[in-house]
């Protein structure tokens, strides 16, 4: 499945920045190298991004920039792209809207009067990937289970790898795989895919739900 791009000149056009803003951002390390991708078009070489990406980037960096430095704030994004080293309570999770309160209560993370309990990056992520795919109705609470069995088992065996999430059904049964990209798969016609979701950009959505 192919990232969605968007061109240096639109995202200049949609943000408001400037393309000074953007450059020094790059020198910064607030916005990673490998984002940059150089194509060739019919007038020439031009720069695109991956559209979902950048745009929450940026939004991070125009909603933080006046609450901590640009170095401390490239400290916090440079993190380890897959399994970054945050933490975060119950009763943070549910107010910052990472995870709703049906998700805690069914997969043992209870809010009241454990609201201040510690949960790991590898021991929430999992739920938010639920809470997601359950707000688009694409999933019950019961194959849940299934997605945080193959996240918990499988996902740290990438090692930080650009990963995407596959969940399909075929005869009613449900599974799940997880996959480096980029990949091609190709299921018999008697298999629905039911959501591909990337890795990355779920991290990217939590951690600027909590920096």
């Amino acid at each position: 499945m192919e990232r969605e791009l968007i061109s240096k000149k639109e995202l200049l056009e949609l943000t408001g920045i400037s393309y000074g803003q953007l450059y020094r951002w790059k020198r910064k390390r607030l916005i990673p190298e490998e984002w940059f991708i150089r194509k060739s078009t019919f007038t020439g070489q031009e720069t695109f991004f991956p559209k979902e990406l950048i745009l929450g980037r940026i939004d991070q960096i125009i909603n933080k920039k006046d609450d901590l430095s640009l170095d401390e704030l490239a400290e916090k994004l440079s993190q380890s792209p897959l399994l970054p080293d945050m933490h975060a309570t119950a009763g943070e999770l549910l107010d910052r809207n990472i995870v709703s309160k049906v998700v805690l209560d069914r997969y043992g993370i209870t809010p009241g009067s454990e609201r201040g309990a510690v949960y790991s990056f590898p021991e929430f992520f999992p739920l938010f990937v639920i809470d997601q795919l359950l707000a688009a109705g694409e999933i019950s609470l019961e194959e849940g289970g299934l997605l945080v069995e193959t996240l918990n088992e499988q996902w740290p065996k990438l090692e930080g790898k650009p990963c995407d999430l596959l969940f399909f059904r075929k005869m009613g049964l449900s599974s799940c795989v997880i996959v480096s990209v980029p990949a091609e798969l190709h299921f018999d016609k008697g298999v629905k895919v039911v959501a591909r979701l990337s890795l990355l950009d779920l991290t990217e959505q939590v951690k600027g739900k909590l920096i």
